[in-house]
């Protein structure tokens, strides 16, 4: 195995290290990368976040600079805390035969703390740019020696608001250096940012037909918002997952979080707004399984390296194909197998169209899984007025009354009025038929129609209303 990693230039005792990890056999960033990188090119690749870029971009750093040295010579731009330690984490491990020392340095955590470690030496930094800049003014971390720089997640970085600090930083080391730039995306600012720092960079892509995704199974279940607490519970019941949950806001996170903890699944939350000892133990927990559940935000969960998650539920549909990608692909690593769930409202079903058009995969429909016979549900499934409504608004009810009760369609619209409380114009369209009918009304008054109108009588026959939940 050593083999494959030694035939891209690696040296023996990184491909040593690599094959300690299990790894069997680069990955398409790595096979384009790395012997690049080790002629000692400038270059800017555009690769996903499970691409391996951590691996590509750590064994190059590696073998070009030497072991122990007192002050850095490459430092690993990063945008998050958790990306920092988990990058100085895996450089920890790919330099097991090299001696490397690398220092993890973020914001959230003891200054002092890091300031004690650099003073002992690091060969490699990871760090965020807040608080790289902060060392630097405090005198307290010399870019002198540096030789290498990687930007990671540069897209995320810029998208944060770090482009000054960045740029800071950059403008503090020596200019005879190599640069690696590695990003999801490639915007206009990653492009002049790369012509400015960079020198004659050559450009990189893996494309979305080579990303590491081939294990990921991609559904989709149309769910309306009152009803994705209860499919997401049927899933984790049925199916019982290690998995990430990915909501669009903190809030959301906190609801989720505080739900499911109630209803005694192993569910922890991670955010921005939590402290970062907080932070590292909710990821600890996840890891060592005392967890089983992991619910986050897109920034929370960035960088994460976590091989044996067998679930992503997109609980909240991202809006664009980047955040999709970057999800889903926390799953289906390391060889196994994984599943990536998303559940969409009616208004957000063209969003699987355009990502299917845009990666050329299939995301399939899926239906909630069905729970066993004579189990009952750990959330109740309600009616979901604005998931069964039309583009009007408008949900069709069926009553069993109609032309043998003597009614035509003003009569049953001025019935349904009275007995529902409901202004005439939140009353759409009439089928009568001979012994029940349909009556289209306002989704607002949805729950009028099913607890109000059954408690009348018409002519002394009781009335019974049912939604119907196909559309029409």
């Amino acid at each position: 195995m050593i083999s494959n990693f030694t035939t891209l230039g690696v040296s023996e005792e990184i491909a040593r290290a690599m094959e300690d990890m299990g790894w069997e056999e680069p990955t398409p960033i790595q096979v384009e990368a790395i012997p690049l990188g080790l002629k000692g090119t400038d270059m800017f690749a555009q690769a996903q976040t499970g691409t391996g870029k951590t691996g590509a971009f750590g064994s190059i750093v590696l073998q070009r600079i030497e072991a122990g040295m007192k002050i850095p010579a490459a430092i690993v731009l990063v945008p998050t805390r958790e990306l920092a330690n988990q990058v100085s984490e895996e450089m920890e491990k790919l330099s097991k035969h090299t001696g490397h020392v690398c220092v993890p340095i973020y914001g959230g955590a003891s200054i002092e703390g890091q300031m004690k470690r650099l003073e002992k030496g690091a060969d490699v930094i990871a760090g965020t740019p807040g608080r790289v800049k902060d060392m630097i003014n405090r005198r307290a971390l010399n870019l002198s020696k540096i030789s290498m720089v990687v930007l990671d997640e540069a897209d995320r970085m810029l998208d944060m608001g770090f482009i000054e600090d960045i740029e800071d930083i950059l403008s503090a080391m020596p200019r005879e250096r190599q640069t690696l730039l590695f990003s999801a995306t490639m915007p206009e600012d990653i492009k002049r940012l790369a012509s400015d720092y960079m020198r004659k960079p050559k450009e990189i892509s893996v494309s979305r037909d080579e990303m590491v995704l081939d294990l990921t199974k991609q559904y989709y279940i149309s769910v309306g918002r009152r009803n994705k607490s209860w499919a997401l519970c049927r899933i984790l019941d049925i199916d019982k997952p290690k998995a990430i949950i990915f909501c669009q806001t903190k809030r959301m996170v906190d609801i989720l979080d505080e739900r499911l903890s109630d209803l005694k699944y192993k569910a922890e939350a991670i955010h921005g707004d939590m402290p970062q000892s907080k932070r590292e133990k909710v990821l600890r927990d996840f890891k060592d399984d005392k967890t089983d559940i992991l619910i986050a935000t897109d920034v929370a969960a960035r960088g994460l390296d976590i091989d044996d998650i067998s679930y992503v539920v997109n609980y909240d549909m991202p809006d664009d194909v980047d955040t999709y990608i970057h999800r889903i692909g926390r799953t289906g690593r390391a060889g196994k197998e994984g599943v990536a769930v998303s559940f969409v409202t009616s208004e957000e079903e063209h969003l699987v169209r355009e990502f299917e058009l845009r990666t050329e995969m299939t995301i399939e429909r899926r239906d909630v899984p069905e729970a066993e016979e004579g189990s009952r549900d750990t959330i109740r499934r309600v009616v979901d007025y604005d998931q069964i409504s039309d583009v009007y608004g408008m949900v069709r009810f069926e009553l069993n009354l109609g032309k043998r009760d003597g009614l035509g369609k003003v009569g049953l619209s001025d019935f349904v009025s009275r007995a529902a409380r409901i202004r005439d114009v939140s009353i759409g369209k009439v089928q009568i038929g001979d012994e029940s009918s349909v009556v289209e009304v306002h989704k607002e008054f949805g729950n009028r129609m099913t607890m109000d109108v059954p408690k009348t009588r018409y002519n002394g026959k009781k009335v019974y209303v049912r939604v119907i939940q196909e559309k029409a």
